[in-house]
């Protein structure tokens, strides 16, 4: 492909990429809702029940984004891009790549419980990253590496850990990605409000 077809390809990327933003406010209410999810997953941790916020966050994760379309409605966005948006169809392989990771995930839980969240947070942080030519926003970079470095330095700390670390390993895993994603979700948010003046 020459240069100057690349070059005519550029605008409607960048066409497509603004009706992503648009559509759904920079994922900021997508980011938030798993945040949600991540949240009440470190409850039924602290609970005592992390093999019940295993099946928490696999579950909640499946309403994610039909809270995101909702709640992108109620601020005024339209909640759904463009059906000839091309990036829609990316956004959905990466959906793809995600319940694949899930899969992976639940497969180490069985063996062990406490990588379960370091995994997930592996995976997530994997996704954001494509997110990144979906929305065309650097942020997801930053999102993207933030939970997937933290899943690795999570996973590093139990791969020989204490009694006591093991037994801390699924709350930890979950809060951390609750609080990554609800400090990410708000920038976007911020973002998003910043360019719809």
């Amino acid at each position: 492909m020459n240069e100057a077809a690349l070059t005519s390809q550029a605008p409607d990327i960048a066409r497509a990429q603004a009706d992503m933003r648009t559509a759904y406010w920079h994922a900021a209410f997508g980011v938030l809702s798993s945040a949600l999810v991540w949240a009440v997953a470190a409850g039924v941790t602290a609970l005592g029940q992390p093999q019940q916020a295993v099946w928490t966050l696999l579950i909640g994760g499946m309403f994610i984004f039909p809270l995101s379309m909702v709640m992108a409605k109620l601020a005024g966005r339209t909640g759904m891009h463009e059906k000839s948006n091309p990036l829609g169809r990316l956004a959905m392989l990466s959906t793809v790549g995600l319940l694949v990771g899930c899969a992976l995930a639940l497969g180490v839980a069985t063996q062990k419980l406490e990588w379960f969240f370091p995994t997930m947070l592996l995976v997530i942080g994997l996704r954001y990253l494509v997110f990144t030519k979906v929305y065309g926003l650097c942020i997801y970079w930053s999102c993207g590496l933030a939970l997937a470095t933290a899943g690795l330095v999570l996973g590093l700390l139990l791969a020989a850990p204490s009694s006591e670390l093991k037994a801390a390993g699924p709350l930890l895993g979950a809060a951390t990605g609750a609080v990554i994603e609800a400090l990410f979700g708000a920038l976007l948010l911020r973002q998003g409000r910043a360019r719809a003046r």
